[in-house]
């Protein structure tokens, strides 16, 4: 095992060293998100060529679940789901475009009808900002009160606009909102559209990559990751100048996966709006010094279904009964035998029913992986503890495990769909 793996692997530690609550001023809030990157291209985590020292630090700060996942491995329902906690099927935002011939502005009505962390974390009087990839029209509507994302179809509104100039472009507009949030406890939504294609990295980190006779698609693709962590060190290094560090809770997730194909632009088969780990893996960490005990957990199963009630509850907000995920910080989530997820259509079949553009529901059962095509013929089995990489199907030669992972799926599928 990769040296740096070794480092605190370990399950089950005590994760706080005190109550994760509010008892004068809450903590702030940033939460970093990474844009097309696969759970494996991280130092930290054991990647032999992509350098991520920023992150690997953060890593060493933090609790890290090192089995995170998001339900849906496609951008727009897993960014809705992460910034209201709820499934994709739930909120309603399940592919990136409407129906073709359909406005755009249709499929704003299910962000307008949800409760967003931003919306919930105003209770407590946070300011809150928008920067990096956002779909849901102008940021306002997503309940933040400040942000970079105007939404305007006829300027070029689609993912974020102008927002999607921060990390590329600097940091200046979080700065200059901390800098303005003063005393009052901010919320910062870090969405960068990095590592996400165009893979145009400085050349600076390109010639780093571009060696031992490497595909320059995947030179690029490693340097982008590279470029990426360079903009988180410069986001954490000012809390540290600011000494805010002490007083903010960060949390780190990736939207969806990318495997980068080995000689031509784009993703290979089984990573991004996949059912398979390539696709909806991810390292989850939250750090908040004095409060979150640094740690490494590599057994239990987090989602970022679990990152709406963990920052609600450390900000002394109550979560909403309506949340299907639990706070990784009580320990709930080490007494949860199974998460799910589901995959639907790039491109929405019908705005109004969820249910018309799905593809795959998967569930994860302990180590036991589920995949059920839509249809349910020819179900995939894997037992990702001796299999990470989902190489031997083992569906027929287990059919009581099929047959048991099937019935946690409908059940699952049926509670939430009464």
């Amino acid at each position: 095992m990769n040296r740096v793996v070794l480092w605190m692997c370990v399950a089950g530690l005590e994760l706080l060293t005190g109550v994760v609550t509010a008892e004068e001023r809450p903590p702030n809030v940033v939460m970093i998100i990474s844009d097309d990157q696969a759970w494996t291209d991280y130092g930290f985590l054991g990647h032999e060529t992509i350098r991520t020292p920023r992150l690997d630090q953060l890593a060493r700060e933090s609790a890290v679940f090192t089995r995170g996942y998001v339900p849906s491995s496609l951008c727009r329902p897993s960014l809705v789901t992460i910034i209201t906690g709820l499934y994709p099927h739930q909120h309603g935002v399940t592919g990136n475009d409407p129906p073709r011939g359909v406005d755009r502005g249709e499929m704003l009505k299910h962000i307008d009808r949800a409760e967003t962390l931003p919306d919930l974390l105003a209770r407590k009087d946070y300011l809150s900002l928008q920067t990096g990839k956002w779909w849901e029209g102008g940021y306002r509507r997503g309940g933040f009160t400040h942000g970079m994302t105007h939404g305007d179809v006829s300027r070029g509104g689609r993912h974020g606009d102008e927002g999607l100039e921060i990390g590329r472009q600097g940091l200046q507009p979080i700065f200059d909102f901390i800098e303005e949030a003063d005393d009052r406890p901010f919320f910062v939504w870090y969405a960068p559209f990095l590592p996400h294609t165009p893979h145009n990295p400085p050349e600076r980190l390109l010639k780093k990559y571009l060696q031992d006779g490497r595909s320059p698609y995947v030179a690029s693709y490693y340097a982008m990751c590279e470029w990426f962590d360079e903009t988180c060190g410069e986001l954490l290094n000012y809390l540290d100048t600011q000494e805010l560090s002490d007083e903010t809770l960060v949390a780190y997730v990736t939207d969806n996966g990318w495997i980068q194909q080995e000689n031509a632009r784009g993703y290979a088969p089984r990573s991004k709006r996949s059912p398979n780990e390539g696709g909806i893996r991810t390292p989850i960490m939250l750090r908040w010094p004095g409060k979150i005990k640094p740690m490494r957990d590599e057994t239990t199963l987090a989602s970022s279904i679990d990152l709406a009630p963990t920052i609600l509850h450390a900000c002394g907000v109550a979560a909403p009964e309506s949340l299907p995920g639990v706070d990784l910080l009580s320990g709930a989530a080490q007494e949860r035998e199974t998460i799910f997820g589901e995959i639907f259509e790039h491109d929405v079949t019908d705005i109004n029913d969820p249910h018309a553009s799905l593809l795959y529901r998967w569930c994860i059962d302990s180590w036991w992986k589920l995949i059920l095509p839509k249809d349910g013929e020819n179900p995939e089995l894997y037992n990702l503890k001796d299999d990470p990489f989902e190489k031997r199907n083992l569906a027929s030669a287990n059919p009581d495990i099929v047959r048991r992972l099937t019935e946690k799926l409908d059940a699952w599928w049926s509670l939430d769909n009464e």
